[in-house]
């Protein structure tokens, strides 16, 4: 991960916005730098994946124009030759350099070309133009706000804006801006064309365009581990990379002390595909002193995501301390496509359809979210490639009616895909979905709730709650979660669209709490 900030007006006040950039450090703790483009500021923040020498350092320029990108461009060796032999040269390995070139020869339709994931901001010095661009799941963060002045300030962080602008907007993925205007250069939802191929066909898609995005993402410079839980898409994820590579991949899971359920499933994947494994073991006080630290780290309020971070948090900051990895592969992304327990209550296939657009579209106020401040304040970089656009691109294509969960086994489609391969044991491959925040420990959401009923009163939660009217907290463990966000980020909460709840329209899904474990069909998934 990196930070990347840019304030565009040659009116910039070096000082502040020099503070600015100092709040995510951790992001690229490996050089920073501060650029007057004479049109306003760029900063950038380092951590050093590809291209790992001087030259590698942003802002690039060219021809007077200035960018910095934090983001992976996948593929991007036959590209930069492709531009060499259009006379190009590049003074570094690093796969954003090829940038620039690319807006040369293509402008703002580059954007649609990329096979990335990325946020960067571009100066064009001719045209005097302020561009940015996000990539089409939001996997990489943004955030924008205005000054006093009207002029517009980017920064991969809302942390980074705080002070400088009164209101921070997060940028929509897969939207470009210039001159004013936000373009959308790719919906990733859209389906032109329904795929009715049958069972087989789709499955064997799904098996080969998964392999293409976990190997593509396993090219790093810097040291590599991978997260594992232990449930099915992680176990994936590992399990890909380990018949990839000649040497052990390094896996790592958590759990807590008392009660961890995805420990011993991701022992069992780990002994399985041969994985060095590390097990990180936490304690109840260490969760609920780690709250504060999560919560702004996260830059949200949301129930789901604070619970499903704390053990994501804590595992890579044991990671950060203890190893010398810098890039970790993560599962997160494969709900949103083929389905959540919730899911399995949709009541058509039009409504299943229905609710992974919106899901996808979302992702980078959830778990996308959480999985890049998890990793990033602890100066890692996240790859998820169940994000990748081909992959996320043909699964929303495919008929709804065949990815609802009718086969009486929940991701029926991911599970087949890889059944014949063998390359997981059969009991994980088939393992029963357990949201990830009750599978560090069944406790831990239960001391995340005590600890917020010792908190208030019952008068005291009436009386706090009803000072928010955006998103009102409606349970002590979110108001809880709500006033530790506004004493980071004060009047900001509309930074996050809402608390990431079951479809409550859906019969069996009108909950009060988000956790998997409070639908009938949760079943065997916490044991």
């Amino acid at each position: 991960m990196c930070t990347i900030m840019c304030y565009c007006s040659p009116g910039a006040d070096y000082g502040r916005f020099a503070g600015g950039l100092s709040r995510t450090i951790s992001r690229g703790p490996d050089a920073s730098r501060i650029t007057d483009t004479g049109a306003g500021l760029m900063g950038f923040q380092r951590l050093s994946i590809m291209g790992l020498t001087e030259e590698g350092m942003q802002p690039f320029t060219l021809h007077g124009n200035f960018l910095v990108c934090n983001g992976e461009i996948y593929g991007f060796r036959p590209v930069k030759d492709e531009l060499i032999r259009k006379g190009y040269t590049f003074a570094s390995d690093s796969d954003c350099e090829i940038l620039l070139p690319l807006y040369e020869e293509m402008g703002t339709d580059m954007f649609a070309r990329l096979d990335a994931e990325f946020a960067l901001v571009l100066y064009d010095a001719k045209a005097g133009s302020w561009i940015a661009a996000r990539d089409p799941i939001g996997i990489r963060p943004l955030f924008y706000g205005y000054d006093r002045d009207s002029n517009i300030l980017f920064a991969s962080e809302a942390k980074n804006l705080e002070g400088l602008v009164d209101e921070i907007f997060p940028f929509p993925p897969g939207h470009y801006y210039k001159d004013g205007e936000f373009i959308c250069y790719r919906d990733i939802t859209a389906v032109s064309e329904v795929c009715h191929d049958d069972l087989d066909t789709i499955c064997r898609n799904i098996h080969d365009r998964l392999i293409a995005g976990v190997k593509k993402r396993l090219d790093s410079d810097a040291p590599m581990g991978f997260l594992l839980s232990g449930g099915l898409d992680s176990s994936l994820v590992c399990a890909i990379a380990a018949s990839v590579f000649e040497k052990p991949i390094r896996t790592f899971a958590i759990g807590m002390e008392t009660d961890a359920i995805d420990l011993k499933y991701a022992r069992e994947a780990a002994e399985y595909i041969g994985s060095e494994h590390t097990e990180v073991f936490i304690t109840r006080d260490q969760v609920i002193e780690a709250l504060p630290e999560v919560i702004k780290a996260l830059g949200t309020y949301d129930i789901t995501t604070i619970r499903a971070s704390m053990g994501m948090y804590l595992l890579c900051k044991a990671i950060h301390e203890t190893t010398d990895v810098r890039v970790l592969l993560t599962g997160e992304i494969s709900d949103e496509l083929f389905g959540y327990k919730y899911t399995d209550f949709a009541p058509s296939p039009e409504e299943f359809q229905k609710e992974s657009v919106k899901r996808v579209k979302e992702l980078y106020m959830y778990d996308v979210l959480r999985a890049d401040r998890c990793i990033s304040v602890h100066s890692m970089e996240a790859r998820v490639p169940f994000g990748d656009l081909d992959f996320v691109s043909y699964v929303m294509a495919v008929d709804p009616a065949k990815k609802m969960n009718t086969y009486n086994k929940g991701k029926y489609l991911l599970r087949r895909a890889f059944e014949k391969d063998a390359i997981l044991p059969h009991s994980i491959l088939m393992r029963e979905k357990a949201a990830f925040s009750d599978a560090v420990g069944h406790s831990m959401v239960d001391d995340l709730k005590e600890y917020a009923e010792s908190v208030y009163t019952d008068g005291e939660f009436t009386e706090k709650a009803a000072r928010y009217s955006y998103a009102a907290p409606f349970t002590k463990e979110s108001l809880l979660y709500r006033e530790i966000f506004e004493s980071f980020y004060p009047g900001q909460a509309h930074m996050i669209k809402d608390f990431w709840m079951p479809n409550k329209e859906w019969e069996g899904c009108d909950v009060s709490d988000p956790s998997a474990r409070v639908l009938s069909n949760y079943g065997a998934s916490g044991v």
